[in-house]
């Protein structure tokens, strides 16, 4: 498997906990609450989807994933990180410009030591940009998934850190919680980014390290999904959102569209 599967697969399960078709609408509509007793990031994959079968999992699948045909943009989740970049995701601009060199070392900071020969063997270009190798990963995408490069994979370990860094600012992710998650993923990961997971489970809740290992230009997207992993219904968690606004250097018009994107409430009046 690779950590890109391992980020699609926590961005469904957290679709699934916070009813997400209200999430990719981009119509900033209000997202329907997660499920009694688990936070954002665990809810979907520990509890499944509510209403039974695999219904909603299914839908959400094809929402998250794939891509517009005839080369249009990128769709679902993956076209809005892209979008986030402001340049569409095209090959070599956008997004995927931002994450040159990553995983050779430039704003990776202690993320590197974290992701061990993870990358090492990735191929240096697939053709494929961040989010359409991020959406061939969904379960339900048609398509087989794409690869990702090393910089590719170093910029999910980045959001699977930022996800679970913001999961955890409530203080909510405890023991048991944390093996329900290892315990749906188990099957689908290897043992070194099973190993990624509970060391970054394990370690304290520290913005201004997350900070420093975001690429210039990256800030939207890490917020983006931080912001995707947690409720938003405590002082902790809105607290914790804008800490890491002040760090990635993130306005309060900045934050607040990224919020009418996912289609949460604002952070800001």
């Amino acid at each position: 498997m690779s950590l890109m599967r391992t980020l699609a697969k926590v961005a469904i399960g957290v679709a699934v906990a916070k009813g997400a078709k209200a999430v990719m609408s981009n119509r900033g509509r209000s997202a329907s609450g997660g499920q009694a007793g688990l936070g954002g990031l665990l809810g979907g994959l520990a509890g499944g989807a509510q209403g039974g079968g695999g219904g909603l999992q299914d839908m959400l699948g094809g929402l998250m994933g794939g891509s517009r045909g005839g080369g249009g943009p990128t769709a679902g989740l993956g076209g809005l990180l892209e979008n986030l970049g402001g340049a569409g995701g095209a090959q070599g601009g956008g997004l995927q410009g931002m994450l040159g060199g990553l995983a050779g070392g430039a704003g990776a900071g202690g993320l590197l030591g974290a992701l061990g020969g993870m990358t090492a063997q990735r191929p240096a270009d697939n053709g494929a940009s961040f989010g359409q190798v991020l959406n061939s990963n969904f379960d339900q995408t048609p398509q087989d998934p794409i690869e990702p490069t090393a910089d590719q994979e170093a910029a999910a370990a980045l959001m699977l850190r930022a996800m679970i860094q913001a999961a955890k600012s409530d203080g909510q992710l405890d023991d048991a919680e944390q093996e329900k998650l290892m315990g749906q993923l188990g099957g689908d990961i290897d043992a070194q980014e099973a190993a990624f997971l509970r060391t970054e489970m394990a370690a304290p809740v520290d913005v201004d390290t997350l900070v420093s290992e975001v690429p210039h230009g990256l800030g939207p997207q890490v917020y983006a999904m931080s912001l995707l992993a947690i409720d938003l219904d405590s002082q902790a968690e809105a607290q914790y959102l804008h800490k890491l606004a002040q760090g990635l250097n993130m306005d309060a018009h900045a934050v607040n569209d990224v919020h009418a994107q996912l289609g949460v409430p604002s952070l800001y009046t």
